[in-house]
């Protein structure tokens, strides 16, 4: 089934990716875009990268490109991709393949010129789509019907899709989540929740990969449901989840006008103590950021509840702007979407009308009192800087000098110095 774009796809004409098509098409050879640019042109959406599948092998395809000038790196050669970089762009290209044998990452290929085979072997059917130059969408496997659905549907049996590559079960809620509307499709759904004992077997990486992917996407709060409803997000976070915040937070974040945020979305969803972040961190491999932030936002988060501005103030103080921030968040999702908004809002504004100042006592406003340098003289700046902080971050020299007498005074009693 071929039809005319129905999506303004100027990159098909003008730009590197129609110099890199025009490269590969011709000469007895074809070469067309496929996959997410081609879905995402019919949808009107913006398009992220330009892959395209040819039916020249990978040797002709740096052949070519060597010929016109163009930089070709074997990035995936013995499976067909070669990626050609034109302007500072890379595209990936792939010689047309259909499975010999499928067994997840590692499925044995062999090259081909049938674009309907290679269009089978794809996941979804609205990622099955292929575009030739002349602008004709070609769809071998229902795809355009699905378009105008906005539904994600697997391409031929469900099971067969997902048992050659369990990560595809992850990548329906996202993709779902991304471009569908309404439930999942049904029979795709439920192969989801058959096959969901083979999520086992995937690599935390790739698992990472598809979930904060996923925590982004514009529909996560429904997908999140529907998977948590089909037993799916165990086998993947290993814990209790609460969906209920997760929504909370996708809402926060709107009323805020902030962008989505994979890992404070995470943490909504799956953070409630500082555990619930290290195990995270082992069952996706998160980054030593990204497991930073989870720990410190799992951290009492609770006691950001309904505190007065001087005990923000003091909170902001201690944790900084980002982790307060972040900490904020999650207290403001914990608390619901009932909640009222205001309170929280005035809240987590607060480091845009204050600023906390550097503590103004040192060491040598110690020394001068008569300690040492040594573990005494940091104690006593530890409690200073406390007392300081309960009076509310004074900066007059008075006031400064009497926190530090009276500090050096207690610390001198509670030590019998």
């Amino acid at each position: 089934m071929t039809a005319a774009v129905r999506a303004d796809a100027p990159w098909l004409h003008v730009g590197p990716a129609a110099q890199v098509l025009a490269l590969l098409d011709g000469h007895g050879e074809e070469a067309r875009v496929v996959g997410g640019a081609v879905r995402n042109a019919l949808l009107k959406l913006p398009i992220g990268d330009v892959d395209i599948a040819t039916t020249a092998l990978p040797d002709e395809v740096v052949r070519r490109a060597r010929a016109a000038g163009i930089k070709a790196v074997p990035t995936g050669i013995e499976h067909g991709t070669v990626t050609l970089v034109l302007d500072g762009h890379g595209f990936e290209i792939t010689t047309l393949r259909e499975d010999v044998e499928t067994f997840g990452r590692k499925a044995k290929v062999a090259f081909g010129r049938d674009w309907v085979r290679d269009a089978q072997r794809r996941d979804f059917t609205i990622n099955g789509l292929s575009v030739s130059a002349d602008g004709v969408v070609h769809d071998h496997v229902g795809g355009l019907d699905d378009i105008a659905a906005r539904r994600v549907r697997f391409i031929g049996d469900p099971d067969q899709r997902i048992a050659e590559d369990y990560l595809r079960i992850l990548r329906f809620f996202r993709i779902h989540a991304a471009y569908g509307v309404g439930a999942p499709e049904r029979d795709g759904y439920l192969a989801c929740i058959r096959g969901r004992g083979g999520l086992s077997t995937l690599s935390a990486e790739r698992m990472r990969m598809e979930m904060l992917k996923l925590m982004v996407a514009g529909g996560a709060a429904a997908s999140v449901v529907a998977m948590a409803d089909g037993g799916l997000l165990l086998g993947v976070l290993g814990g209790v989840i609460y969906p209920g915040a997760f929504a909370a937070m996708v809402e926060a974040e709107r009323a805020l006008g902030l962008d989505a945020d994979p890992v404070r979305r995470l943490g909504a969803l799956a953070v409630a103590v500082t555990e619930d972040a290290k195990r995270l961190t082992q069952r996706l491999r998160l980054s030593n950021a990204e497991s930073k932030r989870l720990d410190s936002m799992g951290h009492r988060w609770w006691r950001l509840a309904r505190m007065d501005e001087a005990t923000a103030r003091r909170r902001l103080y201690r944790l900084g702007e980002p982790r307060f921030h972040d900490r904020m968040m999650l207290a403001w999702a914990r608390a619901g979407r009932e909640a009222d908004p205001a309170p929280w809002r005035d809240l987590i504004a607060l480091p845009q009308r204050w600023r906390a100042p550097a503590f103004p006592l040192k060491a040598a406003d110690f020394i001068a009192r008569g300690f040492a340098e040594g573990p005494a003289l940091g104690h006593v700046l530890t409690l200073a800087e406390d007392a300081w902080l309960a009076a509310d971050f004074p900066v007059d020299d008075q006031r400064l000098q009497a926190i530090a007498d009276q500090t050096a005074a207690r610390f001198a009693r509670d030590h019998r110095l």
